[in-house]
């Protein structure tokens, strides 16, 4: 039996930590970006996503981070506030850094891409003196991402806020979200993910994210001998998603969970992470099994990748469910 214990008195079910960014996503479809003449923009970032997704859903979230000083900066932050997320503990950097771009491709379906702009962006910014314990202190769950730990300051902002979260008993959701473009190397990469995988109590990621993260092992490939690896340490829950294969949550009783899909008419692939996330999320905060709470998300994630956007997508509890009530779910 899965043994998280959310702090039901907290103000907030959720706090999301880390990227804030602007996604681009192109009008034309079907064909490659250097023949796409436009394109839309919509709030975006691993972090963002799931805390909007996690308030769509009924979840009371917030959210620490750093945004530019323009209007890109100011878009975010009056869009997250449209989405009833607390925007308290979002920083206006001072430096004259920007905000980070992602255009994405739809080639098709199948063939998804993003083209990232991550110079000199504000969120990496972040320092730990935008980090505050008592908004911490607040919440019953703190999600980190991995870009977030990509450079400092933002890095040792992370590692305080994991120290805060363990101090004063708040459940830590680590959404992998590995960018290689952001790293120096995938050594470098494995170094901070391991140490502060060693901090959390919710670990999602796939199996090849899995895999950088064990380089240093002699063997790795293993999805029991993974979440072993983190049992060891202070995870509860540990889900590897192995794309088309569907995804395998398992706990720390030894107990796993194969997760399914739902078939939809899709659009993209990007999105489908993110929102898997912040619905398996929610099923968790609301005591749910792992196999509800699995199916949850597998239905939040293909509402998404059935839509344009990625933030502006996430569904509401009750398009959620009425997609489980009309929408064969399907074991892998």
């Amino acid at each position: 039996m899965c043994k998280l214990y959310f702090q039901t008195e907290r103000k907030f079910d959720l706090i999301g930590l880390g990227r804030l960014c602007i996604d681009l996503n192109a009008n034309q479809i079907n064909r490659p970006m250097e023949e796409t003449s436009s394109f839309t923009k919509y709030v975006g970032g691993s972090p963002a996503n799931i805390a909007i997704g996690a308030s769509r859903l009924g979840l009371n979230s917030g959210f620490i981070g750093k945004v530019s000083n323009d209007q890109m900066g100011r878009f975010i932050v009056n869009y997250l506030k449209e989405n009833e997320i607390d925007t308290s503990a979002i920083a206006v950097d001072k430096t004259g850094a920007v905000t980070g771009l992602a255009f994405t491709e739809i080639k098709s379906p199948e063939e998804c891409s993003i083209l990232m702009y991550r110079d000199n962006v504000a969120d990496l910014k972040l320092e730990t003196t935008d980090v505050s314990e008592d908004y911490i202190k607040q919440t019953k769950t703190l999600l980190i991402s991995g870009t977030a730990l990509a450079a400092s300051p933002s890095r040792e902002a992370v590692f305080l806020a994991l120290e805060y979260a363990q101090r004063h008993n708040v459940i830590v959701v680590f959404d992998l979200d590995y960018r290689p473009y952001t790293w120096k190397s995938k050594k470098e990469t494995a170094v901070y993910y391991n140490l502060a995988a060693e901090k959390c109590d919710v670990i999602i990621g796939t199996r090849e994210e899995f895999d950088m993260m064990e380089q240093f092992e002699k063997e790795n490939n293993d999805d029991r001998k993974t979440a072993q690896k983190w049992f060891d340490y202070n995870a509860e829950i540990v889900v590897i998603k192995h794309g088309g294969d569907g995804s395998i949550a398992y706990t720390k009783d030894g107990s796993s969970h194969r997760g399914g899909i739902f078939k939809t008419k899709v659009l993209k692939t990007f999105g489908a992470g993110d929102s898997y996330a912040s619905a398996f999320i929610y099923g968790l905060i609301n005591r749910w099994n792992i196999s509800k709470s699995m199916e949850f998300g597998s239905a939040s994630a293909a509402i998404v990748i059935s839509k344009h956007s990625c933030s502006d997508a996430m569904p509401t509890k009750e398009e959620v469910n009425q997609l489980i009530e009309t929408v064969k779910f399907t074991k892998i």
